[in-house]
């Protein structure tokens, strides 16, 4: 079964580099959150034999749930436990921004 196609909000394109950004609608209109332990935390990998300069942070939430599930059983296997779980996180209170428009 193919994936449905996502409904655009927003779209632009950077007329110099052809570069098209779009805002999608996401799903059940809610983030995924994997938490540890009833807590967010913050995931970063890096290895000690790699010529890469510094560690990688990946990413914990998600617009869609199945990528945080998946996330969630990779970890709880990985360390042996079952303290990772997906939270679904919806709108309560918006924080204000102090971004400019150009």
């Amino acid at each position: 079964m193919s994936r449905p196609t996502p409904t655009i909000i927003l779209e632009y394109t950077d007329k110099k580099t052809y570069k098209t950004e779009q805002i999608l609608e996401a799903h059940e209109h809610a983030i995924w959150a994997v938490f540890y332990k009833n807590a967010a935390f913050n995931l970063k990998t890096f290895s000690s034999i790699s010529s890469t300069p510094g560690p990688k942070y990946k990413k914990t939430s998600f617009s869609n749930p199945g990528h945080a599930v998946n996330l969630s059983a990779k970890l709880n296997k990985q360390f042996k436990c079952r303290d990772f779980r997906v939270v679904k996180l919806v709108a309560d209170a918006p924080v204000d921004n102090d971004t400019t428009i150009d």
